[in-house]
């Protein structure tokens, strides 16, 4: 059995962004030589998720306004979390939007479903995030 291990970073320029990173995670497969196998993909920030969902603008809207009703932002001070930081609402989204996804992988290809792709949720941006990806397989 072989594995494979790839940092991505991202620096988003807004504090909430949603970012398509399947051709991303695509390349590292490609990269790996790995034709069976597993491939997870996980935030390495308690502030940020991956997730599989459509590429659709509206859902990521949607995304975004159902995640502001559950944990707005603001007032900062409805949270005991903020003191020193102000990114309590964005833990909470994250908890919600999940850490990590573990694809299968069929002949060096993601075993996806119907307009399965993977995301980058940032909640707390504006500064740099890793995303491990890590293929492990024959």
């Amino acid at each position: 059995m072989k594995s494979f291990r790839k940092e991505l970073i991202f620096h988003t320029k807004t504090r909430r962004a949603y970012i398509n990173i399947t051709q991303q995670v695509e390349a590292a497969l490609v990269e790996s030589n790995i034709q069976e196998g597993f491939c997870l993909v996980n935030a390495m920030n308690i502030t940020a998720s991956v997730f599989i969902n459509d590429n659709e603008n509206g859902l990521h809207r949607d995304f975004e306004r159902w995640l502001e009703k559950l944990a707005p932002e603001k007032p900062h001070s409805q949270y005991d979390h903020n003191g020193y930081e102000d990114n309590a609402d964005a833990h909470l989204k994250r908890s919600v939007m999940g850490r990590e996804v573990v694809v299968a992988i069929t002949g060096n290809k993601l075993d996806f479903g119907t307009w399965e792709q993977i995301f980058y949720g940032e909640f707390d941006g504006m500064r740099d995030k890793r995303v491990l990806v890590k293929i492990i397989g024959e």
